[in-house]
Protein backbone atom coordinates (compact mmCIF):
# COMPACT_ATOMS: atom_id res chain seq x y z
CA UNK A 1 0.00 0.00 0.00
CA UNK A 2 1.54 3.82 -1.01
CA UNK A 3 1.48 5.84 1.61
CA UNK A 4 0.98 9.87 1.53
CA UNK A 5 4.07 12.10 0.08
CA UNK A 6 6.14 14.21 2.80
CA UNK A 7 8.19 17.66 1.82
CA UNK A 8 9.58 18.14 -1.36
CA UNK A 9 13.24 19.82 -1.78
CA UNK A 10 13.36 23.28 -3.13
CA UNK A 11 16.47 24.71 -5.23
CA UNK A 12 18.88 24.88 -1.86
CA UNK A 13 22.30 26.04 -2.20
CA UNK A 14 24.92 23.55 -1.40
CA UNK A 15 28.32 22.36 -1.65
CA UNK A 16 29.62 19.30 -3.73
CA UNK A 17 32.01 16.83 -3.41
CA UNK A 18 33.57 18.04 -6.65
CA UNK A 19 32.10 20.00 -9.22
CA UNK A 20 33.59 18.99 -12.39
CA UNK A 21 32.71 16.09 -12.09
CA UNK A 22 28.89 15.45 -13.03
CA UNK A 23 28.64 11.78 -12.72
CA UNK A 24 30.94 9.41 -10.55
CA UNK A 25 31.58 5.87 -10.79
CA UNK A 26 31.25 2.99 -8.35
CA UNK A 27 34.78 2.19 -7.01
CA UNK A 28 36.91 -0.56 -7.19
CA UNK A 29 35.93 -3.18 -3.78
CA UNK A 30 39.71 -2.93 -3.57
CA UNK A 31 39.83 1.06 -2.57
CA UNK A 32 42.98 2.51 -3.96
CA UNK A 33 45.29 4.46 -1.81
CA UNK A 34 45.05 7.82 -1.15
CA UNK A 35 41.10 7.32 -0.20
CA UNK A 36 40.07 8.67 2.50
CA UNK A 37 38.04 7.45 5.85
CA UNK A 38 35.97 8.96 8.11
CA UNK A 39 34.41 7.30 10.38
CA UNK A 40 32.18 4.94 8.78
CA UNK A 41 32.71 6.40 6.14
CA UNK A 42 34.79 6.11 2.69
CA UNK A 43 34.68 8.94 0.17
CA UNK A 44 36.05 8.84 -3.30
CA UNK A 45 35.62 10.07 -6.67
CA UNK A 46 36.52 8.75 -10.02
CA UNK A 47 35.93 10.19 -13.35
CA UNK A 48 33.79 7.64 -15.21
CA UNK A 49 35.23 5.88 -18.37
CA UNK A 50 33.10 7.70 -21.72
CA UNK A 51 30.18 6.01 -22.48
CA UNK A 52 29.76 4.21 -19.34
CA UNK A 53 26.86 5.75 -18.65
CA UNK A 54 3.08 -1.13 -0.14
CA UNK A 55 5.03 -3.30 -2.12
CA UNK A 56 3.96 -6.36 -3.65
CA UNK A 57 5.67 -9.59 -1.82
CA UNK A 58 6.11 -11.90 -4.65
CA UNK A 59 9.45 -13.39 -5.47
CA UNK A 60 11.79 -12.13 -7.26
CA UNK A 61 11.09 -12.01 -11.55
CA UNK A 62 14.60 -13.42 -13.47
CA UNK A 63 14.51 -11.47 -16.77
CA UNK A 64 14.07 -12.49 -19.83
CA UNK A 65 17.15 -10.98 -20.63
CA UNK A 66 20.51 -11.21 -19.96
CA UNK A 67 23.44 -13.87 -20.95
CA UNK A 68 26.09 -11.95 -19.23
CA UNK A 69 25.59 -8.77 -21.16
CA UNK A 70 24.72 -5.24 -21.06
CA UNK A 71 24.95 -2.43 -17.92
CA UNK A 72 22.87 -1.46 -15.56
CA UNK A 73 22.68 2.30 -15.49
CA UNK A 74 21.26 5.41 -13.54
CA UNK A 75 19.95 8.59 -13.37
CA UNK A 76 17.48 10.79 -11.11
CA UNK A 77 16.72 14.49 -10.72
CA UNK A 78 15.89 14.79 -14.84
CA UNK A 79 13.42 17.65 -13.47
CA UNK A 80 12.23 17.63 -17.31
CA UNK A 81 9.66 21.11 -16.78
CA UNK A 82 13.16 22.77 -18.14
CA UNK A 83 14.14 22.63 -21.94
CA UNK A 84 17.26 22.29 -21.39
CA UNK A 85 16.78 18.73 -19.11
CA UNK A 86 14.17 18.02 -21.53
CA UNK A 87 16.74 17.95 -24.33
CA UNK A 88 19.49 15.62 -22.39
CA UNK A 89 16.86 13.37 -21.63
CA UNK A 90 15.84 13.51 -25.53
CA UNK A 91 19.29 12.38 -26.32
CA UNK A 92 19.88 9.56 -23.10
CA UNK A 93 20.71 6.40 -25.47
CA UNK A 94 21.40 3.21 -23.89
CA UNK A 95 24.67 1.45 -24.98
CA UNK A 96 23.85 -1.91 -25.27
CA UNK A 97 20.32 -3.54 -26.30
CA UNK A 98 20.20 -5.16 -23.18
CA UNK A 99 21.32 -2.39 -21.07
CA UNK A 100 18.69 -1.55 -17.66
CA UNK A 101 17.83 2.12 -16.41
CA UNK A 102 17.22 2.86 -13.06
CA UNK A 103 15.28 5.96 -12.66
CA UNK A 104 16.08 7.02 -8.92
CA UNK A 105 12.68 9.89 -9.03
CA UNK A 106 12.11 13.33 -9.30
CA UNK A 107 11.58 13.34 -13.21
CA UNK A 108 9.21 15.94 -12.88
CA UNK A 109 5.70 17.80 -11.15
CA UNK A 110 3.30 16.95 -13.88
CA UNK A 111 1.93 13.61 -14.56
CA UNK A 112 1.68 14.44 -18.50
CA UNK A 113 5.51 15.05 -18.55
CA UNK A 114 6.61 12.19 -16.18
CA UNK A 115 4.53 9.80 -18.83
CA UNK A 116 6.94 11.50 -21.03
CA UNK A 117 10.09 10.59 -20.19
CA UNK A 118 9.14 7.36 -19.04
CA UNK A 119 7.31 6.22 -22.06
CA UNK A 120 10.57 7.86 -24.18
CA UNK A 121 13.29 5.94 -21.80
CA UNK A 122 11.28 2.38 -21.78
CA UNK A 123 11.20 2.45 -25.74
CA UNK A 124 15.20 2.94 -25.62
CA UNK A 125 16.37 0.73 -22.60
CA UNK A 126 16.03 -3.00 -22.48
CA UNK A 127 14.47 -2.53 -18.82
CA UNK A 128 13.64 0.70 -16.67
CA UNK A 129 13.07 0.93 -13.19
CA UNK A 130 11.33 3.69 -11.02
CA UNK A 131 11.13 5.15 -8.22
CA UNK A 132 8.98 8.35 -6.98
CA UNK A 133 11.19 11.55 -6.01
CA UNK A 134 9.31 14.32 -3.82
CA UNK A 135 8.71 16.73 -6.91
CA UNK A 136 6.57 13.23 -8.68
CA UNK A 137 4.03 13.66 -5.48
CA UNK A 138 3.44 17.15 -5.20
CA UNK A 139 0.03 18.09 -6.25
CA UNK A 140 0.08 21.52 -7.73
CA UNK A 141 -2.54 24.19 -9.98
CA UNK A 142 -0.95 23.90 -12.88
CA UNK A 143 -1.40 19.91 -13.15
CA UNK A 144 -4.65 18.46 -14.42
CA UNK A 145 -4.41 15.44 -12.20
CA UNK A 146 -5.33 16.93 -8.94
CA UNK A 147 -4.92 13.24 -7.26
CA UNK A 148 -2.91 13.88 -3.32
CA UNK A 149 -0.81 11.69 -1.66
CA UNK A 150 -1.29 7.92 -1.99
CA UNK A 151 -4.04 8.26 -5.14
CA UNK A 152 -1.23 10.45 -6.87
CA UNK A 153 1.67 7.39 -5.93
CA UNK A 154 -0.92 4.68 -7.11
CA UNK A 155 -1.71 6.64 -10.65
CA UNK A 156 1.66 6.77 -11.60
CA UNK A 157 2.47 3.26 -10.77
CA UNK A 158 -0.37 2.56 -13.01
CA UNK A 159 1.24 4.58 -15.94
CA UNK A 160 4.41 2.88 -15.55
CA UNK A 161 2.29 -0.51 -15.73
CA UNK A 162 0.88 0.56 -18.78
CA UNK A 163 4.67 1.56 -20.17
CA UNK A 164 5.96 -1.59 -18.78
CA UNK A 165 8.35 -0.16 -16.46
CA UNK A 166 9.26 -1.81 -12.82
CA UNK A 167 7.98 0.07 -9.69
CA UNK A 168 8.14 -0.33 -5.95
CA UNK A 169 4.94 -2.37 -6.16
CA UNK A 170 5.68 -4.71 -8.53
CA UNK A 171 8.40 -7.67 -7.76
CA UNK A 172 12.17 -7.14 -7.43
CA UNK A 173 13.43 -8.06 -10.89
CA UNK A 174 17.24 -9.93 -10.70
CA UNK A 175 19.46 -8.49 -13.11
CA UNK A 176 21.71 -11.12 -14.77
CA UNK A 177 23.56 -9.36 -17.06
CA UNK A 178 27.14 -8.26 -16.21
CA UNK A 179 28.36 -8.24 -12.42
CA UNK A 180 24.88 -9.77 -11.76
CA UNK A 181 22.74 -11.88 -10.07
CA UNK A 182 21.36 -9.11 -8.11
CA UNK A 183 18.26 -8.18 -6.59
CA UNK A 184 17.19 -4.58 -8.22
CA UNK A 185 14.90 -3.38 -5.24
CA UNK A 186 12.94 -0.44 -5.85
CA UNK A 187 11.82 1.97 -2.42
CA UNK A 188 9.65 3.95 -1.64
CA UNK A 189 10.32 5.42 1.48
CA UNK A 190 9.41 9.17 1.83
CA UNK A 191 11.03 11.03 5.11
CA UNK A 192 10.21 11.54 8.65
CA UNK A 193 12.50 14.27 10.01
CA UNK A 194 14.70 12.32 11.85
CA UNK A 195 17.54 13.64 10.21
CA UNK A 196 17.85 16.29 12.79
CA UNK A 197 20.67 18.40 14.05
CA UNK A 198 22.57 17.66 17.17
CA UNK A 199 20.75 18.15 20.46
CA UNK A 200 17.51 18.30 18.73
CA UNK A 201 14.62 15.76 20.24
CA UNK A 202 11.60 15.90 18.54
CA UNK A 203 10.20 16.86 15.29
CA UNK A 204 8.01 19.62 16.56
CA UNK A 205 11.59 20.99 18.00
CA UNK A 206 13.56 20.30 14.66
CA UNK A 207 11.00 22.46 12.50
CA UNK A 208 10.80 25.04 14.59
CA UNK A 209 14.44 25.55 14.26
CA UNK A 210 14.41 25.18 10.13
CA UNK A 211 11.53 27.57 9.82
CA UNK A 212 13.70 29.99 11.86
CA UNK A 213 16.29 29.71 9.77
CA UNK A 214 14.50 30.01 6.72
CA UNK A 215 14.45 26.91 5.75
CA UNK A 216 11.00 25.05 4.59
CA UNK A 217 10.69 22.30 1.87
CA UNK A 218 8.52 23.09 -1.00
CA UNK A 219 7.07 19.69 0.22
CA UNK A 220 5.20 21.05 3.19
CA UNK A 221 3.02 22.96 0.17
CA UNK A 222 2.48 20.60 -1.81
CA UNK A 223 3.39 16.93 -0.83
CA UNK A 224 -0.06 15.89 0.61
CA UNK A 225 0.13 12.61 2.74
CA UNK A 226 -3.84 11.15 2.11
CA UNK A 227 -5.09 9.23 3.88
CA UNK A 228 -2.37 9.06 6.21
CA UNK A 229 -2.82 11.52 9.20
CA UNK A 230 1.25 13.15 8.23
CA UNK A 231 4.22 12.25 5.93
CA UNK A 232 5.79 10.57 9.04
CA UNK A 233 2.57 8.06 9.72
CA UNK A 234 3.14 7.41 5.73
CA UNK A 235 6.75 6.73 5.94
CA UNK A 236 6.44 4.47 8.60
CA UNK A 237 3.94 2.59 7.03
CA UNK A 238 6.08 2.18 3.47
CA UNK A 239 9.28 1.52 5.99
CA UNK A 240 7.50 -1.63 7.47
CA UNK A 241 6.06 -3.10 4.33
CA UNK A 242 9.03 -2.44 2.30
CA UNK A 243 11.23 -3.91 5.20
CA UNK A 244 9.24 -7.12 5.44
CA UNK A 245 9.82 -7.58 1.61
CA UNK A 246 13.56 -7.09 1.82
CA UNK A 247 13.83 -9.98 4.62
CA UNK A 248 12.15 -12.25 2.32
CA UNK A 249 14.88 -11.89 -0.40
CA UNK A 250 16.58 -14.80 -0.71
CA UNK A 251 19.91 -14.55 1.34
CA UNK A 252 22.37 -15.72 -1.35
CA UNK A 253 21.61 -12.86 -3.66
CA UNK A 254 22.96 -9.38 -3.45
CA UNK A 255 21.32 -6.13 -3.69
CA UNK A 256 20.88 -3.17 -5.24
CA UNK A 257 18.72 -0.67 -3.24
CA UNK A 258 17.27 2.32 -5.22
CA UNK A 259 15.56 5.00 -3.39
CA UNK A 260 15.10 9.02 -4.10
CA UNK A 261 16.20 9.94 -0.75
CA UNK A 262 19.62 8.46 0.78
CA UNK A 263 18.97 5.60 3.13
CA UNK A 264 21.73 6.59 5.45
CA UNK A 265 22.50 10.09 6.71
CA UNK A 266 25.66 11.05 5.43
CA UNK A 267 25.18 12.13 2.15
CA UNK A 268 23.74 15.00 3.59
CA UNK A 269 26.73 16.39 5.48
CA UNK A 270 27.84 18.59 2.59
CA UNK A 271 24.33 20.64 2.69
CA UNK A 272 24.80 24.38 3.60
CA UNK A 273 21.86 24.56 5.31
CA UNK A 274 22.14 21.35 7.38
CA UNK A 275 18.42 21.38 8.81
CA UNK A 276 17.11 20.96 4.76
CA UNK A 277 17.83 17.38 6.37
CA UNK A 278 15.14 16.43 7.55
CA UNK A 279 13.24 16.38 4.62
CA UNK A 280 16.03 14.13 3.15
CA UNK A 281 15.37 10.57 4.67
CA UNK A 282 14.49 8.38 7.67
CA UNK A 283 17.13 6.82 10.30
CA UNK A 284 14.74 3.69 10.30
CA UNK A 285 16.86 2.59 7.51
CA UNK A 286 20.45 3.09 8.52
CA UNK A 287 21.80 -0.75 8.84
CA UNK A 288 19.87 -1.49 5.58
CA UNK A 289 22.61 -1.78 2.91
CA UNK A 290 24.55 -3.95 5.19
CA UNK A 291 21.76 -6.17 6.83
CA UNK A 292 20.43 -6.35 3.14
CA UNK A 293 23.53 -6.96 1.28
CA UNK A 294 23.69 -4.42 -0.69
CA UNK A 295 26.19 -4.29 -3.60
CA UNK A 296 25.18 -0.89 -3.95
CA UNK A 297 22.70 2.42 -3.02
CA UNK A 298 21.54 4.57 -5.48
CA UNK A 299 19.88 7.75 -4.52
CA UNK A 300 19.56 11.45 -5.56
CA UNK A 301 16.94 14.13 -3.78
CA UNK A 302 20.46 16.07 -3.07
CA UNK A 303 21.52 17.26 -6.08
CA UNK A 304 25.58 16.68 -5.39
CA UNK A 305 25.97 14.02 -7.33
CA UNK A 306 29.29 11.82 -5.82
CA UNK A 307 30.16 8.54 -4.61
CA UNK A 308 30.43 7.56 -0.48
CA UNK A 309 31.55 4.45 0.45
CA UNK A 310 29.38 3.89 3.81
CA UNK A 311 30.34 0.65 5.99
CA UNK A 312 31.71 -0.94 2.70
CA UNK A 313 28.77 -0.47 0.61
CA UNK A 314 28.87 2.07 -2.39
CA UNK A 315 26.51 5.47 -2.42
CA UNK A 316 25.99 6.88 -5.27
CA UNK A 317 24.27 9.64 -5.94
CA UNK A 318 22.96 9.84 -9.41
CA UNK A 319 21.05 13.06 -9.87
CA UNK A 320 21.24 15.57 -13.21
CA UNK A 321 19.69 18.38 -10.85
CA UNK A 322 18.98 21.66 -12.42
CA UNK A 323 20.56 23.61 -15.54
CA UNK A 324 21.63 26.16 -13.34
CA UNK A 325 23.74 23.61 -11.44
CA UNK A 326 24.96 21.39 -13.50
CA UNK A 327 26.19 23.86 -16.64
CA UNK A 328 28.66 25.49 -13.89
CA UNK A 329 30.41 21.60 -14.27
CA UNK A 330 33.29 21.20 -16.86
CA UNK A 331 31.79 17.77 -18.31
CA UNK A 332 28.93 17.01 -20.29
CA UNK A 333 25.24 16.53 -18.41
CA UNK A 334 23.18 13.80 -18.86
CA UNK A 335 25.20 10.39 -18.71
CA UNK A 336 24.29 7.90 -17.14
CA UNK A 337 25.95 6.83 -14.01
CA UNK A 338 27.22 2.76 -15.30
CA UNK A 339 26.06 0.78 -11.44
CA UNK A 340 26.88 -2.73 -12.97
CA UNK A 341 29.20 -4.19 -14.01
CA UNK A 342 31.53 -2.19 -11.46
CA UNK A 343 33.27 -0.02 -14.08
CA UNK A 344 37.23 -0.17 -14.58
CA UNK A 345 39.43 2.73 -12.75
CA UNK A 346 40.74 5.11 -15.79
CA UNK A 347 44.02 6.69 -14.66
CA UNK A 348 44.10 8.26 -11.01
CA UNK A 349 41.10 9.43 -10.45
CA UNK A 350 40.53 9.03 -6.31
CA UNK A 351 39.63 12.65 -5.20
CA UNK A 352 39.58 14.03 -1.56
CA UNK A 353 36.63 14.21 1.12
CA UNK A 354 33.64 15.59 0.20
Amino acid sequence: MAAPPGPAAGPLPHRRADDTNPYISRPLFTLPPGTVFTSRVTYEIRTPTPGTAGPATAPPARPARGGGRGALVAVSDLHVRYKENRDIVEGLEPQSADDWLLVAGDIGERVSDIRWALALLSSRFAKVVWVPGNHELWTTADDPVQLRGVARYEHLVGICRELGVLTPEDPYPVWEGDGGPVVIAPLFLLYDYSFRQPGVTSTHEALARAEKAGVVCTDEHFLHPDPYPTREAWCRARVAATEARLAAVPEDLPTVLVNHWPVVREPTEPLWYPDFALWCGTEATADWPVRFRAAAVVYGHLHIPRLLVCDGVPHQEVSLGYPREWQRRSRAPGRPVQILPVPAAAGDTTGTPA
